[in-house]
Protein backbone atom coordinates (compact mmCIF):
# COMPACT_ATOMS: atom_id res chain seq x y z
CA UNK A 1 0.00 0.00 0.00
CA UNK A 2 1.34 3.50 -0.54
CA UNK A 3 0.56 7.07 -0.71
CA UNK A 4 0.64 10.31 -2.16
CA UNK A 5 2.19 13.11 -0.24
CA UNK A 6 1.29 16.38 -1.37
CA UNK A 7 3.04 20.00 -0.48
CA UNK A 8 1.37 22.34 1.49
CA UNK A 9 0.39 24.06 -1.98
CA UNK A 10 -1.18 20.46 -2.89
CA UNK A 11 1.54 19.49 -6.04
CA UNK A 12 2.60 16.05 -5.50
CA UNK A 13 6.23 15.69 -3.38
CA UNK A 14 6.17 11.49 -3.44
CA UNK A 15 4.79 8.32 -2.89
CA UNK A 16 5.41 6.75 0.62
CA UNK A 17 4.50 3.08 2.44
CA UNK A 18 1.32 3.98 4.15
CA UNK A 19 3.53 2.82 7.24
CA UNK A 20 5.33 6.20 6.68
CA UNK A 21 2.64 8.55 5.97
CA UNK A 22 1.10 7.23 9.40
CA UNK A 23 3.63 8.42 10.73
CA UNK A 24 3.47 11.60 9.51
CA UNK A 25 -0.09 11.80 10.15
CA UNK A 26 0.78 10.94 14.33
CA UNK A 27 3.16 13.03 14.65
CA UNK A 28 1.12 16.11 13.07
CA UNK A 29 3.10 16.93 10.08
CA UNK A 30 0.51 15.98 7.67
CA UNK A 31 -3.56 15.47 7.39
CA UNK A 32 -5.19 12.58 5.86
CA UNK A 33 -7.04 14.06 2.89
CA UNK A 34 -7.96 10.43 1.65
CA UNK A 35 -8.08 6.88 2.84
CA UNK A 36 -8.47 3.73 2.00
CA UNK A 37 -11.89 2.20 2.52
CA UNK A 38 -12.35 -0.83 5.04
CA UNK A 39 -8.78 -1.07 5.40
CA UNK A 40 -8.12 0.24 8.91
CA UNK A 41 -4.48 -0.18 11.36
CA UNK A 42 -5.31 -1.44 14.59
CA UNK A 43 -2.80 -0.77 16.87
CA UNK A 44 -2.96 -0.73 20.90
CA UNK A 45 -4.51 2.60 21.60
CA UNK A 46 -7.06 2.25 18.53
CA UNK A 47 -7.47 1.96 14.81
CA UNK A 48 -6.75 4.25 12.13
CA UNK A 49 -8.02 4.82 8.66
CA UNK A 50 -4.92 3.80 6.40
CA UNK A 51 -4.29 7.26 4.43
CA UNK A 52 -4.33 6.97 0.55
CA UNK A 53 -3.34 11.08 0.00
CA UNK A 54 -1.93 13.07 2.80
CA UNK A 55 -0.73 16.53 2.90
CA UNK A 56 2.27 17.98 4.53
CA UNK A 57 1.07 20.88 7.54
CA UNK A 58 4.00 22.93 6.51
CA UNK A 59 5.66 24.19 2.78
CA UNK A 60 8.50 22.51 1.71
CA UNK A 61 10.78 24.06 -0.67
CA UNK A 62 11.53 22.12 -3.41
CA UNK A 63 14.33 22.75 -5.78
CA UNK A 64 13.85 24.46 -8.73
CA UNK A 65 16.33 22.60 -11.56
CA UNK A 66 14.20 19.33 -10.51
CA UNK A 67 14.93 17.14 -13.66
CA UNK A 68 14.11 13.66 -14.57
CA UNK A 69 17.30 11.32 -15.06
CA UNK A 70 17.87 10.12 -18.30
CA UNK A 71 17.55 6.58 -18.31
CA UNK A 72 16.24 3.97 -21.03
CA UNK A 73 13.86 3.37 -19.60
CA UNK A 74 12.65 7.09 -19.05
CA UNK A 75 13.03 7.58 -22.88
CA UNK A 76 11.07 4.91 -24.02
CA UNK A 77 8.24 5.80 -21.84
CA UNK A 78 8.62 9.35 -23.01
CA UNK A 79 7.66 8.41 -26.39
CA UNK A 80 5.46 6.07 -26.27
CA UNK A 81 7.13 2.66 -27.24
CA UNK A 82 7.33 3.83 -30.40
CA UNK A 83 9.65 4.30 -32.79
CA UNK A 84 10.72 8.09 -33.89
CA UNK A 85 11.79 7.26 -37.17
CA UNK A 86 8.90 4.71 -38.50
CA UNK A 87 6.42 4.38 -35.68
CA UNK A 88 6.88 0.81 -35.00
CA UNK A 89 6.90 -1.08 -31.64
CA UNK A 90 10.62 0.23 -29.85
CA UNK A 91 12.77 -1.87 -27.98
CA UNK A 92 15.96 0.24 -27.85
CA UNK A 93 17.34 4.04 -27.67
CA UNK A 94 18.85 5.69 -30.24
CA UNK A 95 21.35 9.39 -30.54
CA UNK A 96 20.20 11.17 -32.72
CA UNK A 97 23.25 12.42 -33.36
CA UNK A 98 25.79 9.52 -32.88
CA UNK A 99 28.24 9.18 -29.79
CA UNK A 100 30.73 8.73 -31.89
CA UNK A 101 30.42 12.13 -33.41
CA UNK A 102 30.00 14.30 -30.38
CA UNK A 103 26.34 13.04 -28.96
CA UNK A 104 25.32 12.82 -25.73
CA UNK A 105 23.02 10.98 -23.54
CA UNK A 106 20.46 13.79 -22.71
CA UNK A 107 16.82 13.81 -23.46
CA UNK A 108 17.19 15.87 -26.54
CA UNK A 109 19.56 13.72 -27.81
CA UNK A 110 17.63 10.54 -27.23
CA UNK A 111 14.84 8.88 -28.79
CA UNK A 112 13.23 5.55 -28.99
CA UNK A 113 13.91 3.00 -31.61
CA UNK A 114 13.07 -0.43 -32.88
CA UNK A 115 16.01 -2.68 -33.36
CA UNK A 116 15.48 -2.47 -37.27
CA UNK A 117 15.74 1.22 -37.64
CA UNK A 118 18.36 1.52 -35.66
CA UNK A 119 20.22 -0.78 -37.55
CA UNK A 120 19.70 0.69 -40.54
CA UNK A 121 20.81 4.05 -39.41
CA UNK A 122 24.24 2.81 -37.62
CA UNK A 123 26.51 6.02 -37.01
CA UNK A 124 24.97 8.42 -39.46
CA UNK A 125 22.53 11.22 -38.56
CA UNK A 126 18.78 11.05 -39.29
CA UNK A 127 19.41 14.28 -42.05
CA UNK A 128 21.85 11.78 -43.94
CA UNK A 129 19.75 8.90 -43.93
CA UNK A 130 16.73 11.33 -45.43
CA UNK A 131 14.66 10.72 -42.54
CA UNK A 132 12.34 12.40 -40.36
CA UNK A 133 11.38 12.03 -36.33
CA UNK A 134 7.85 11.67 -35.65
CA UNK A 135 8.34 14.05 -32.63
CA UNK A 136 11.05 16.58 -31.16
CA UNK A 137 12.92 15.20 -28.24
CA UNK A 138 12.97 16.83 -24.98
CA UNK A 139 12.97 16.46 -21.22
CA UNK A 140 9.61 15.31 -19.89
CA UNK A 141 7.26 17.63 -18.21
CA UNK A 142 4.65 17.20 -15.19
CA UNK A 143 4.71 15.93 -11.91
CA UNK A 144 4.81 12.01 -13.16
CA UNK A 145 8.21 12.24 -14.38
CA UNK A 146 9.19 14.27 -10.99
CA UNK A 147 7.93 12.22 -8.45
CA UNK A 148 8.96 8.61 -7.97
CA UNK A 149 5.88 6.04 -7.94
CA UNK A 150 3.11 7.98 -9.73
CA UNK A 151 3.53 6.56 -13.51
CA UNK A 152 1.27 3.59 -10.86
CA UNK A 153 -1.01 5.83 -10.05
CA UNK A 154 -3.63 5.05 -7.60
CA UNK A 155 -6.97 6.18 -8.75
CA UNK A 156 -7.66 8.25 -5.67
CA UNK A 157 -4.83 9.64 -6.96
CA UNK A 158 -6.17 11.39 -10.30
CA UNK A 159 -7.70 14.87 -8.91
CA UNK A 160 -4.71 15.86 -7.23
CA UNK A 161 -1.77 14.32 -10.02
CA UNK A 162 -3.09 17.17 -12.93
CA UNK A 163 -2.88 20.12 -10.54
CA UNK A 164 1.30 20.02 -10.93
CA UNK A 165 1.12 19.25 -14.85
Amino acid sequence: MRTLVLNAGYEPLAVVSFKRALVLVMNEKATVIEHVEGAPIWSASGHYERPAVIVLTRYVRVPGARRAPVTRRGVLRRDGHRCAYCGNAASTIDHVLPRSRGGKGTWENLVACCLRCNNVKGNRTPQEMAWTLRLVPGAPRGSHWTVRGVERADPQWEPYLPLAA
